[in-house]
C-alpha cells in the first residue's frame, strides 16, 4: 500500500506526521514500513543518520530518493501485502515528476493550517490529487491547533475540504512532537495522537486491504 503525505506548502507538518504514521505502524501495528523521503530538506533521512550515531536503530528503512526515481522504486517497494510505503513529498506542485506518485497513491494524507495561505495551498493540491487520482482517499489532518486561538473560518473551511475528502481529527500544537524520532514516538504524544492515527489505520489501512 502507499501512502503520499503532502501539501503543497512547506512546513505545514508533512515530516513530522511521516514519523508518527511510521512509528504507530511499525510500534502498534507490527506493520512493515519503508519511507521515502521525498521532501528537498530530507529531515526524516537526517534524523534516520543520527539515530544510528546515537546506536538506535530506525524501526524502518528511510530511503532519501528524488521525484525522477519513483517509476523504478515503484516496481521494486510495495510487493508484499503486508509492507506500506509512506511517502515524504517535497511542498511544491510545479514538476511533473509528481504525476507518476499522485496516479500511483492509495490514500493521501494532508496536514494543513488554518491561516488562509495554508488553506489556499491546501485546496489547491486537493484540486490537483482529484483529478490525477480519483480512487485514492484524501484524508485532511489539521495541524498545531493552539487551544487559546479562536479559529474564526474553521468551520469554513472544513466543510469546503470536505468536499475533497475527510477531515480528520486535528493535532494540538505541542512542543513534545520536536521530540517525535525514528526510534520511538514520546509516550505523552499518545492520547492526542491516538485517534487520529487509529482512524487513518482503521479506516483507511486495514479496510482498504479487506477490498
Amino acid at each position: 500500500m502507499l501512502i503520499l503525505i503532502g501539501n503543497q506548502k512547506g512546513g505545514a507538518g508533512k515530516s513530522t506526521l511521516t514519523l508518527l504514521l511510521a512509528n504507530y505502524l511499525t510500534q502498534q501495528q507490527e506493520r512493515r514500513v519503508t519511507v521515502l523521503d521525498m521532501d528537498y530538506q530530507q529531515s526524516l533521512s537526517a534524523k534516520a543518520e543520527k539515530a544510528k550515531i546515537l546506536e538506535n536503530e530506525p524501526l524502518y528503512e528511510i530511503v532519501p530518493a528524488d521525484l525522477s526515481h519513483f517509476p523504478a522504486m515503484q516496481r521494486k517497494l510495495g510487493k508484499s501485502r503486508n509492507e506500506i510505503v509512506l511517502i515524504d513529498l517535497p511542498g511544491k506542485m510545479d514538476d511533473d515528476g509528481l504525476i507518476p506518485i499522485f496516479a500511483a497513491a492509495d490514500a493521501v494524507i494532508c496536514p494543513f493550517a488554518f491561516d488562509e495561505f495554508s488553506v489556499d495551498s491546501t485546496l489547491l493540491f486537493a484540486m490537483v490529487i482529484g483529478r490525477i487520482n480519483k480512487r485514492a482517499p484524501l484524508i485532511f489532518v489539521p495541524n498545531r491547533i493552539k487551544n487559546t486561538v479562536k479559529y474564526e473560518t474553521r468551520t469554513e473551511v472544513e466543510n469546503v475540504l470536505r468536499g475533497f475528502g475527510t477531515v480528520a481529527p486535528g493535532l494540538p500544537d505541542r512542543i513534545d512532537f520536536q521530540r517525535v524520532n525514528t526510534f520511538q514516538t514520546p509516550i505523552i504524544l499518545y492520547p492526542v495522537i491516538l485517534p487520529l492515527l487509529d482512524l487513518i489505520y482503521e479506516q483507511y489501512i486495514a479496510k482498504e486491504e479487506t477490498v
